[in-house]
């Protein structure tokens, strides 16, 4: 019986999914039971029904990368249907009252045309290699030599059932074009176990980055095999930030580079943030730069003083208008965003993509952040 409720809203869910945009494609513009109307309905009823199967095939205990990428996939493009029929129900309630003919109408072969152009779109920007964003960042206190330090960030890799690697190899070659000083991976590098995943991720061996490459623990390693993870990355030459910092000299100045795990963690004994750790032995003089891989760590960040934390999780959304949700349970969605007096927060939007393979009004990214001394201490 606990497991009642689970079920209830694992069925709840894509009955809603598919209910909203069946009125709107079928029910709405139809002309009572007819040829379409009973083709259509069938549609969203095998709808209905796969969702849920593929979504328990492909992430429930035989984990199945067949039945994880019809799922998701198609949680994807429900989603987008879904939310383009919700502003539908609403242009139909303006044509109606202004005394449009045949609005129903109107609005299905409206929706249905945006719903297919976005997942087409989506798919596209999902799996293409991510545009490179270059981002300014005063960082105060920051020594002359240290002026104009490259740090290139990935996240959010996500590496999962659908296999790509060469997407992979790809991504490490345009980083590799940035010239980075310093690389970061902050988190949820692969969705699987090291052993059905390590192909994709093994191309990460080739970053090179003279002053470090560092890696942090993201939520869903914790959802599957975390300290196989953190010992496959140190084996490819990354070193692990597990509440623990490093101090990166250049030019004669120092800068303090840590890292903390995901809240997540604290599922796993020895595992969980622990940003006093993190930053025990550190000079309290020299600037700190803080892997964190949700940006609600900050609060905690702003209250040890730290300079500069980088974040990823949110995936800007990922799929609009999924970002309204996602700003209910972080501070910020994207960019560089300053936190009390002296911390600054840059969230990427993730440079893969989390289950569905679709990527709308969210583009991922490969980040670079350009650290700077301000003008006021030259």
């Amino acid at each position: 019986m606990k497991y009642v409720p689970r079920v209830i809203l694992f069925l709840t869910i894509p009955a809603l999914l598919f209910a909203l945009p069946w009125w709107t494609l079928v029910g709405a513009p139809t002309d009572g039971p007819s040829t379409l109307f009973w083709l259509g309905t069938a549609v969203f009823v095998v709808g209905y029904l796969t969702l849920p199967a593929a979504m328990l095939l492909g992430h429930g205990p035989s984990q199945s990368d067949v039945g994880s990428i019809v799922g998701d996939t198609l949680l994807g493009i429900a989603w987008v249907v879904f939310s383009w029929s919700a502003i539908g129900t609403v242009a139909g309630w303006l044509l109606g009252a202004a005394g449009v003919d045949e609005y129903a109408r109107i609005v299905a072969v409206g929706v249905a045309a945006i719903s297919a152009v976005l997942t087409v779109w989506g798919i596209v920007e999902a799996r293409r290699v991510p545009r490179v964003r270059t981002v300014s960042v005063e960082i105060p206190d920051l020594g002359a030599g240290l002026d104009g330090l490259r740090m290139v960030v990935v996240t959010d890799t996500h590496y999962a059932a659908l296999n790509r690697r060469r997407w992979s190899e790809r991504v490490v070659e345009t980083v590799n074009a940035q010239h980075p000083d310093i690389a970061c991976h902050a988190g949820d590098l692969a969705d699987g176990s090291v052993a059905a995943r390590h192909r994709q991720v093994d191309p990460l061996a080739g970053v090179v980055a003279p002053y470090g490459r560092y890696y942090i623990t993201g939520n869903h390693e914790y959802f599957g095999d975390a300290q196989g993870w953190i010992d496959h990355m140190t084996g490819l030459g990354w070193q692990p930030l597990r509440n623990r910092h490093e101090v990166v000299t250049r030019g004669g100045d120092r800068l303090v580079m840590a890292g903390i795990d995901d809240p997540t963690g604290t599922i796993l004994p020895g595992h969980g943030p622990d940003l006093d750790a993190a930053l025990t032995g550190a000079d309290p003089t020299l600037p700190v730069i803080l892997l964190a891989h949700q940006p609600k760590q900050v609060k905690q960040s702003a209250a040890a003083g730290v300079a500069l934390q980088i974040s990823g999780h949110t995936h800007g959304g990922q799929i609009w208008p999924f970002h309204y949700l996602v700003r209910l349970d972080q501070p910020v969605v994207a960019g560089l965003s300053r936190h009390g007096e002296r911390t600054q927060l840059y969230t990427s939007r993730g440079t893969g993509f989390w289950g569905p393979q679709l990527r709308v009004f969210a583009p991922s990214e490969i980040t670079v952040l350009v650290l700077r001394r301000p003008q006021s201490q030259d």
